[in-house]
C-alpha cells in the first residue's frame, strides 16, 4: 500500500465558469488557470501521482503545453486513472477537502464525488469530499481563491 498527498490553489477571476470535482458550480466568479483550473481534481491527480511515485500534475499535463488550454480537468483524472492501471495500481480510497469561504459546496459533493469515482472507474464509496471554510481568514477567507487537499491511498502492483 503507498499513500500519496495533493495539493492545488488557484485565484478567484470574473468571467470564467467555476468548477470543482467536475461538476459546473453557479457562482459569480471562477478559478483563474491555464486548464479549467478544477483545483480539487488537480489535488486528486497529484495524490494519486505521488502515492504511484509517477510525478506530478506538470510533469504529464503541462501548462505549457497548448493541447491543456482550458481543458476539462475530469479528461485529466481519466488519463491518470490509465497512467496507474498501466503500472499494475489500484485505488483503494481518495480523501479531499475543498476549501472556500463562498460558494456553499455541501448540494455539490456527492455529484463531485460520482463524477470523479466514474472518471477513476471506482466506486463512488471509494472518494471522500468535504468542504471547509476558513472563516474569514486567509485568501480564502477573503475570496480572493480556493484550494484542495487530496490523499489517494494505492495498491502497487510494482512492488
Amino acid at each position: 500500500m503507498r499513500i500519496g498527498m495533493g495539493y492545488d490553489v488557484h485565484p478567484l477571476v470574473e468571467n470564467r465558469e467555476l468548477v470543482l470535482g467536475g461538476i459546473p458550480i453557479p457562482h459569480e466568479t471562477g478559478l483563474s488557470g491555464h486548464s479549467d483550473a478544477d483545483v480539487l481534481i488537480h489535488a486528486v491527480i497529484d495524490a494519486l501521482l505521488g502515492a504511484a511515485a509517477l510525478g506530478t500534475i506538470g510533469d504529464h499535463f503541462p501548462d505549457t503545453d497548448e493541447k491543456y488550454k482550458n481543458i476539462y480537468s475530469v479528461k485529466l483524472l481519466e488519463e491518470t486513472g490509465n497512467l496507474l492501471r498501466e503500472h499494475g495500481a489500484r485505488i483503494g480510497n481518495i480523501d479531499c477537502i475543498v476549501v472556500t469561504e463562498k460558494p456553499k459546496l455541501l448540494p455539490y459533493l456527492t455529484a463531485m464525488r460520482d463524477k470523479m469515482a466514474g472518471a477513476l472507474q471506482i466506486h463512488p464509496g471509494q472518494v471522500s469530499v468535504k468542504a471547509k471554510r476558513e472563516e474569514g481568514l486567509g485568501f480564502t477567507g477573503r475570496r480572493e481563491g480556493i484550494k484542495a487537499y487530496a490523499v489517494a491511498l494505492i495498491e502497487d502492483g510494482r512492488t
